[in-house]
């Protein structure tokens, strides 16, 4: 693994050192990788965190179909639990589950069960709601394993990802530690789906 991961980062410098605005690499579970884009921006997409707490408003359009929700995800242990609830506080559906098997619950009940999220949630809520890897993408850093592309701010942070058939750009970052900044607002674009997320708070 370690020197695919050397073979990954000499890739990236040499997609920098020629000028291209966008970078594409599939790290595999490498770490971060510090680019330095024309202008001397250096660009490190931020190291995710294996657990954490996230709250904030999301607003998802389907073709026709409409849903806005607070949310609260909580990561620990490889295991997801994800609350949408309406803004009156009402529950609208409930996700929890690990890699091997996850569940659904919604407002009246109904209990669906998969293999994987993506099936799960088309199956559920009619749309495919990407948690494997919005569980790195909310916190502004690549899906590890899977080729992508990045583009960055002026501030040298990650200002738009491709990855997976989704496209996400960060509108604004939030600060949580002394040199620790987190996505504070994003949209998520996949063919017939727009996901927009407003974080309030991070753990």
């Amino acid at each position: 693994m370690r020197w695919l991961c050397e073979a990954a980062r000499r890739l990236l410098v040499r997609a920098a050192a020629a000028g291209q605005a966008v970078v594409v690499a599939s790290l595999l579970g490498c770490a971060p990788v510090a680019l330095e884009r024309p202008g001397g921006v250096v660009v490190t997409p931020p190291a995710p965190q294996a657990s954490f707490e996230v709250a904030g408003r999301l607003s998802a359009r389907h073709g026709n179909d409409a849903l806005t929700a607070n949310f609260r995800w909580r990561r620990a242990s490889g295991r997801d639990e994800l609350e949408l609830a309406s803004p009156l506080g009402q529950m609208v559906a409930l996700l929890s589950g690990d890699p091997s098997n996850v569940r659904l619950e919604t407002a009246d009940g109904r209990v669906s069960t998969a293999s994987d999220w993506s099936a799960l949630t088309v199956q559920g809520l009619g749309w495919p709601l990407p948690v494997d890897g919005l569980a790195f993408w909310v916190q502004g850093a690549p899906r590890p394993g899977s080729a992508f592309s990045t583009e960055p701010d002026d501030g040298g942070r990650v200002a738009l990802i491709r990855q997976d058939g989704w496209t996400i750009v960060y509108h604004a970052y939030t600060q949580v530690g002394i040199a620790d900044w987190r996505p504070a607002r994003m949209t998520l674009s996949y063919p017939d789906v727009e996901l927009r997320i407003a974080v309030d708070s991070w753990r």
